[in-house]
């Protein structure tokens, strides 16, 4: 038996440092702010002066004095060159990927310093603080875009190196054991014994799985020797997952341990793509990304199943490349392998905080060793299957990053580190506030509606300054993520759980261990359409306020007409600002508007997913044999076009007995005959499966998720398209479309 060699990880004592240091911050801030309201003397002198300086700013942060036309030349110059250099290079390579990088961050550095040397608004307190607020979360957000430019200069891709690990392992030069952990909590039966059935398909002969059971089910426990399974449990729950799985690595003695979630399955070449790596000595541990066989309820809710990718897509292929690059790989707790020893001596897994994945693998790398990231799918599970069970895993995975300034494991102080990975772990960090910059982007543009003015500038800036970056980024977003996002689509993901994302940080900071872990539900279904009031409240409120400030901006726009241009100072600066501000509002609503859809989720009456895929079967009804090929096929029934016509009808709630085989696979099943259609060319018809046996079922399992390289990416719509898909939806919802069908998830054709 073999036990860690270092006892669990504790909360240090220093848990309030980081608290007291944002509270000190918060408390100055207020006080200033106080000190500025009340008309402190030294306080407005100061504000004052600052504002004088932003009425003046120097020559070179003003726009030339030339025609309109004129202006706008930088911004389609640099626009043509971005779209030149996207197209020249249809996937980023080094080369382009640094030209368009350093073009970004000489935009971004010439619009911050025209923004922080112009744009203020210091008039009075009000103005003051709502312009102060707005600058300060702007530059939280590009903060984090400037790093993740910085970082993605050094992205690394594996697949060459893949290849060369694993010949070693083909050819048996290299064969350590393994071990697999299934933790499971409460998933459901089913689940399980396709995940089950995927680690023992895996083709790697030096391997034992084993079925961690947190719930101690005797069903689950019948479940694992019916299929051969190793099944372990423990007297308690403490530390949730990581406990679980630090219970088991003293029960087992293999080289390496491989990880699955409960309903994650992987392909039968996993190992055989991962282990090779291991021939390295300093390599811990080996990240895959996490793909999903469901759409994800922000897709699924719209009704673009077949159009959005998956949310995760963007870190996949995007953030955990680019930290490859730096050696700050995100451990994901699912889909990795991992060196027993090294696992062993930084402790085990980390146990006080939400995220022990993200924390193993940042004690691990402290330690020297390397986590390294193989960019491809080779496993596949259950995406939240309704928008509360996606609000728990996201705000669960915030609340666990944040729990990194409290505990030991802090990637940014702990030792043996270097700069840039801490700098790759800070964008992390830093992601989870943007929320609350998201909200206060909500908010901003309410304030022109009342003579508030956050933002001070004209129309020749904003073209000179802010257009330039803005329409380069927007043309290059979708391209440096390797196509799996629009920055359009992007702001509507990240608006639906803005609100409690913006509460969870806040909490976190001030009682970050008051919440306990929440397993994401899995293998639901329901029969009605839902909406989530708890999430949606803030956002029809905004919804309300938004819509109020466009009428009395547009209003106030009539009233005061060109006029005010000459007349003060102060009333071109606000005629200025309500263009701006009802602009600004009406892409809000638009926003806010999708975020409300996705917060509807429709009906799923059936826990099982079915799959786009060709397979040629044969059917025998009574005498008779039929020819066809599958249209979509899960784990109790297929679809079939038939390739003849002449079928009989069936009754209403009649049913005919059925044989199927595909003599491709070598599958050979019994069934029902439930529904027959000739509505199309050819006849369809639904069969449903019955009394299906365990090899059947292992069968079954591993031609719908454990072939090789069927798990395939596609690429999000453009900024255009994805605009023009955000309107239609908008004005054409699910809801009002009565299209609730369960759409098959596209995975592979062959």
């Amino acid at each position: 038996m073999v036990r860690t060699s270092k006892p669990p990880l504790r909360r240090p004592l220093s848990i309030p440092n980081a608290t007291g240091i944002m509270l000190s911050v918060v408390a100055i801030a207020l006080a200033i702010a106080f000190a500025w309201f009340s008309n402190a003397g030294q306080i407005s002198r100061i504000f004052a002066q600052l504002n004088l300086l932003q009425q003046t700013p120097p020559m070179w942060l003003e726009a030339p004095m030339v025609a309109g036309h004129y202006l706008i030349f930088p911004t389609v110059a640099l626009f043509l060159f971005a779209l030149a250099i996207t197209r020249i290079s249809p996937q980023p390579k080094p080369w382009s990927r640094t030209i368009v990088i350093t073009v970004l961050l000489i935009l971004v550095g010439r619009y911050v310093l025209w923004r922080s040397a112009s744009t203020l608004n210091f008039d009075d307190a009000l103005n003051g603080l709502s312009s102060t607020v707005l600058f300060v979360m702007e530059m939280l957000g590009l903060l984090v875009s400037i790093i993740q430019l910085v970082l993605l200069l050094r992205v690394r891709d594996r697949h060459n190196q893949a290849d060369q690990m694993q010949l070693a392992v083909m050819d048996k030069t290299f064969l350590p054991s393994v071990t697999v952990f299934i933790p499971t909590y409460d998933e459901p039966e089913f689940i399980l014994r396709r995940t089950i059935i995927g680690c023992q398909a895996m083709d790697y002969p030096n391997k034992i799985i084993y079925l961690l059971d947190d719930t101690r089910r005797p069903a689950i426990k019948k479940l694992a020797e019916t299929l051969g399974c190793e099944y372990l449990t423990r007297p308690n729950n403490d530390h949730a997952k990581a406990g679980n799985l630090n219970h088991a690595i003293a029960y087992t003695q293999s080289d390496l341990i491989a990880s699955f979630d409960a309903d994650f399955v992987p392909t039968r070449n996993f190992l055989l793509r991962t282990v090779g790596f291991f021939q390295d000595p300093t390599v811990a541990l080996v990240q895959t990304p996490q793909s999903f066989y469901n759409p994800d309820p922000i897709a699924r809710n719209l009704g673009l199943e077949d159009i959005l990718t998956p949310e995760e897509e963007v870190f996949y292929r995007q953030i955990q490349p680019m930290r490859d690059g730096v050696g700050s790989v995100v451990c994901s707790g699912t889909s990795f392998v991992t060196r027993r020893s090294a696992l062993e001596g930084a402790g085990g897994f980390v146990t006080d905080s939400l995220s022990e994945d993200y924390f193993t693998a940042v004690r691990l790398a402290s330690e020297g060793h390397k986590i390294i990231y193989l960019d491809e799918k080779l496993s596949a599970g259950l995406a939240a299957e309704n928008i509360t069970a996606h609000a728990i895993q996201r705000l669960r995975w915030a609340r666990g990053t944040l729990q990194s300034f409290f505990i030991e494991t802090n990637p940014l102080t702990i030792p043996g580190l270097k700069f840039i990975q801490r700098l790759g772990h800070l964008e992390g960090i830093l992601h989870w506030f943007t929320s609350l910059s998201r909200i206060i982007f909500l908010i901003a543009p309410l304030f022109y509606a009342f003579g508030i003015i956050p933002i001070r500038s004209t129309p020749e800036e904003l073209i000179y300054f802010f257009l330039p970056y803005y329409f380069v980024q927007i043309t290059v977003f979708a391209w440096l993520n390797h196509h799996s996002r629009s920055a359009i689509l992007s702001d509507v993901y990240s608006l639906v759980l803005a609100f409690p994302l913006a509460i969870t940080v806040v909490q976190a900071l001030l009682s970050p261990f008051g919440t306990g872990f929440k397993v994401t539900p899995k293998g639901t279904s329901s029969h009605s359409f839902r909406f989530n009031w708890n999430l949606a409240w803030p956002l029809i409120l905004m919804f309300v306020l938004t819509a109020f400030s466009i009428w009395l901006n547009l209003g106030a726009c009539l009233a005061q007409g060109n006029w005010a241009l000459e007349s003060s100072p102060y009333a071109a600066s606000h005629l200025r600002g309500l263009g701006i501000g009802w602009i600004w509002s009406l892409y809000n609503l638009m926003m806010i508007g999708a975020a409300l859809l996705v917060l509807l989720d429709v009906p799923r009456p059936n826990p099982y997913d079915w799959f786009d895929l060709r397979r040629v079967v044969r059917l025998q009804i009574g005498e008779r044999i039929w020819w066809g090929t599958t249209t979509t096929i899960s784990e109790i029934g297929a679809t079939i076009t038939l390739t003849q016509r002449g079928l009989p009808q069936l009754a209403p709630h009649e049913t005919r007995p059925v044989q199927l085989s595909i003599n491709e696979d070598l599958i050979s099943l019994r069934g029902i005959l439930t529904a027959v259609s000739n509505d199309g060319e050819f006849p369809c018809v639904t069969v449903q499966f019955q009394n299906v046996t365990l090899p059947e079922t292992r069968k079954l399992v591993e031609l719908l998720y454990c072939r090789p390289g069927q798990w395939k990416r596609w690429n999000t719509p453009g900024e255009i398209q994805s605009l023009w898909i955000l309107v239609k939806t908008l004005f054409r919802p699910r809801v009002l479309t009565g299209d609730v069908r369960i759409k098959a998830m596209t995975v592979a054709k062959s």
